[in-house]
């Protein structure tokens, strides 16, 4: 939310020229991304998907009255109403597809480092001694 706050206060927005839409994409993007990490929270109840939902969506209109604040900003309607969509969009796949949500909630394994058995390890010792001396 700090992050969002951070770039509505700002004048220019760094974003791909010349793709009309893009700023709803983003919208629409980030506030669902927001609403998923409040549903996924701790000891969440059945009733957060709905909460997480009006939640995020009263954030983006508070957003948008934060941005009339700032020079060369401008509130737009379709901005809340793309952060209330992803909102619910992301809330709803979160809470109704189970392939999503079991995505999501898969914890992220690293490859480890392959390691020489220990008669390699030997090997590699014996040999790196014998060419020293």
């Amino acid at each position: 939310m700090a992050l969002v706050v951070t770039a509505s206060g700002r004048s220019e927005i760094a974003g791909p020229p010349g793709i009309p839409g893009m700023d709803k994409i983003a919208h629409l993007s980030v506030f669902g991304l927001l609403a998923t990490l409040i549903v996924r929270s701790p000891g969440t109840t059945r009733r957060w998907p709905l909460f997480a939902v009006l939640l995020v969506s009263f954030f983006g209109m508070s957003d948008e009255w934060h941005q009339s604040f700032t020079p060369g900003r401008e509130v737009e309607f379709a901005d809340w109403v793309a952060d209330t969509f992803g909102a619910a969009l992301a809330v709803s796949l979160y809470t109704f597809w189970p392939f999503y949500r079991r995505l999501l909630e898969t914890p992220l394994r690293l490859p480890r480092r392959a390691r020489p058995s220990p008669a390699l390890a030997a090997k590699s010792v014996s040999a790196s001694s014998s060419s020293a001396a």
